[in-house]
Parts: structure tokens; sequence; C-alpha cells
């Protein structure tokens, strides 16, 4: 297993990456050259068709013309206008009747899900020709992602939202805003939304070759690591938050937290995420780290390569935990395929054009009604400390995305 990680992480190209994306506002040339010149104050954009100098001013003057109803809200929406110097970190609040034709999706972990119609789309520049905002108009469907109970605002809602502000967001879906349903009182994010589906929708309903598949797990190994060169550890890393347009998504940071927090330690009453994907340590109650996200990412790159879902015929429940922690993992795919070599590629998708019969039969097999694919929490006790399997050997790949594991990392994980 653990040759078959560092070989996929190896194809993934992503040893050493930094991110390239990032223009420091003091490197005034260097702003000039990507950005150009602001039309009105003729200095340095500080991202594409954006000044923030200018901009800010335009916010500003335009407080006074709306309000969330809640003073947190929105001085938290003020304050990411204020601070935004691209058009992908700010927020607007959005009054419920700018949505159309809002339609029940799906109930989350956590909240529910809704599509909605947004005809005026997000901000993405000024149009200083016409005087007015820019709007991506051609983005017009978007999702209302609801919190449970949060009429009155959580801590929890405000840190998902802050999660999408502060990591750099080319992989991670983007959230335009904040809106309130008039009816349950609760307030929504307003997210992108993408009309593929998540990762196993994607896969179960197109055909895919070992090119494409290389290429959006790429995508989204450069996700997290725009997570993780954030400070931030995802902590519900699965196929389920994986959404597509052409191009994957990660989605649900509402778990996402700095790697030093001191509140990462699994609380009393148990912990929230998807059985399959969890790393032994987490399950046994240990803090989540760089490494788990990567074990969760291992077990979704084996779940797209092989469009197997892990553990589908049997029950999601206190027995597979232990399993679990005993060294059980998914059957890794025999046609993983060795390196990037174009040969090598070809030769996985015919082997997969003659496997499809037994792939048919797998998609056939009928999942456990106890096999629970949505965030939850879990509240195992008395599981055996994790073997000392080369799967919880993770640490080896953190230099992969640049984690920084110092030895009490490895003491957690490796506790045999």
């Amino acid at each position: 297993m653990l040759q078959f990680l560092l070989t996929l992480i190896q194809i993934l190209g992503l040893k050493g990456e930094t991110n390239k994306k990032i223009i420091y506002m003091e490197d005034l040339e260097k702003r000039k050259q990507v950005y150009g010149i602001c039309g009105e104050c003729n200095e340095p954009g500080t991202g594409r068709k954006w000044c923030q100098p200018c901009n800010v001013k335009r916010f500003k003057d335009n407080f006074k013309n709306w309000t969330s109803g809640n003073k947190d809200i929105d001085e938290f929406i003020q304050q990411s206008q204020i601070d935004a110097v691209h058009y992908k970190k700010f927020l607007e609040w959005i009054p419920f009747e700018n949505f159309k034709d809002i339609t029940y999706i799906t109930r989350g972990g956590f909240g529910k899900i809704f599509s909605a119609i947004w005809s005026e789309g997000c901000i993405l520049s000024w149009d200083i020709e016409n005087q007015k905002w820019e709007r991506g108009i051609n983005i017009k469907k978007v999702v209302l992602k609801s919190l449970d109970n949060s009429s009155c605002i959580s801590t929890e809602f405000l840190n998902e939202i802050k999660s999408h502000l502060r990591i750099y967001l080319w992989n991670v879906i983007q959230c335009y805003g904040i809106t309130q349903d008039p009816n349950s009182k609760d307030y929504m994010m307003v997210l992108r939304y993408c009309e593929n589906g998540n990762l196993r929708n994607y896969y179960l309903n197109n055909e895919l070759n070992c090119y494409s598949k290389i290429k959006n797990l790429k995508d989204i190994a450069s996700g997290l690591l725009n997570i993780h060169n954030a400070g931030k550890i995802h902590k519900d890393f699965h196929s389920g938050n994986i959404l597509f347009t052409s191009f994957p998504y990660i989605s649900d940071l509402g778990m996402c937290q700095p790697t030093n927090n001191e509140n990462q330690l699994a609380k009393k009453e148990g912990i929230y995420g998807v059985l399959p994907y969890m790393a032994p340590e987490v399950l046994r109650g240990y803090q989540y780290t760089k490494a788990s996200d990567i074990y969760s990412f291992g077990i979704m790159m084996n779940e797209y390569l092989s469009e197997e879902i892990p553990y589908n015929n049997i029950s999601h429940n206190h027995t597979l935990a232990i399993k679990i922690c005993k060294g059980l993992r998914p059957n890794i795919f025999k046609y993983t395929p060795k390196n990037k070599y174009h040969s090598q590629m070809d030769e996985y998708d015919d082997k997969i054009k003659l496997n499809e019969s037994d792939k048919k039969r797998s998609n056939n097999i009928q999942t456990h009604s106890q096999a629970i694919y949505t965030s939850r929490l879990l509240n195992f006790k008395d599981l055996p400390e994790p073997v000392n399997s080369d799967v919880l050997q993770s640490t080896l790949l953190s230099e992969c995305f640049d984690c920084q594991l110092d030895e009490s990392d490895l003491n957690e994980i490796n506790q045999d």
C-alpha cells in the first residue's frame, strides 16, 4: 500500500512543488507585469482586473445600502471586501429573493444542500467605462448550503467561510457570499454549482481514461497542497467532498482548521468523518495531521482508479473500525500504472477495457444498508492501537506535500 501511494504521488509530480500563483503585494514591478495598471489610480493591480484600493472605496460607499440584519455577519462581509486583493477573496450579502428555482438536492453531514439560479452572478471586476460591477452572468446556477440551527450564527458557520477566503482558491470551491432562508431563518453559504456532482457520481457516469484520471488527481492533490500550505488540515477528505464541473474542486471546509490548533484532539463524544477514509490514528482519538489527510487522499485515489467504492458491502460500524486499526485496507487496484510513460498509460487503458465485465459485476454489488458515506459523529470505544503497517507510514509521503511533521507526529501515527 505504501508503494502504491508513493507511486501515485510520484505520478502526480508533486514532490517539491511550491505555490507559484502567489504574487506578493510589495512586489510592485511583478504586479505591474502580471496584473497591469489600474485605469483609475494608475497603480499596479492587485489581482486579475482588480485594484484593491479603488474597489475598497466602492465597497465602503455601498455599505449603507445593505444589511444582513446581523451585526456580526455585516462586519464579517465588510471586512472581506476591504481585505480582498482579487475577486475570489471577498463575499457579498445576497438577499434570498435574488434566487430563483430553489431545489432541494440532498442532506449533507451537517445541513441541507439546495441548487438555485442567481441571475445577476458574482462580481468579477469593475467596468470603468460603464461605472458598474462586471458580473459573471455565465455562472448563474449556484448551491445554497445551510448548516443546522444556524439562525443564531455559529462559529462553525463563520469558520467554514473563513477557510474558503484564506485558502488560495484555484482548486477549492468558491464561496460567493451569504444569504438567509426567510422561513427557517438559517443562514446559507452561496457556493459554486458543480454540474457533474461529486467524484463518485463523476466516475460512475462518465467513461474516463487513465490520462484524464491522473490529471484530475493532480488537480485534487494541488488543492490539498494549497490547503496545507495555508497552514490548515482538511480533516474530512473523501470522494463526496470532491466536486466536478469539467474540473475537480475540493469542497466542505467546515472542519478545516490550523495545523497547530490545540482543539484538534477528538472530543469526548466522538469525531466526525466518513469511516472508510479516516486514518487509524484519528479513529483512535489522536489529532488530525497533514499525514491523515494524505491517508484519506490515498483511499480516495484508489477508489477513483479502480472505480470500486471502499467497503461498500459491509456495515460501517465498530467492527470495521477495529479491522482498519488492525490493518484492513481496500484492495489495491491491480492495473494501477507504475509510472506516467505513455506506453504504460495505454497498457492501463487496454487492461481496463478487458476488465470491463469485472467492473460491471462489481458495480452491480448492492451497497450494504449500513455503509454510510456522509460525514457523521463516530464514537468508537476501545479500538486497538494501529498496527505498524506500511500504510501508516504516511509520514514518508509528507515531503511530497511539503509537510513539516515533527517527531511527536511520528509517534502519534506509529504507536507501536
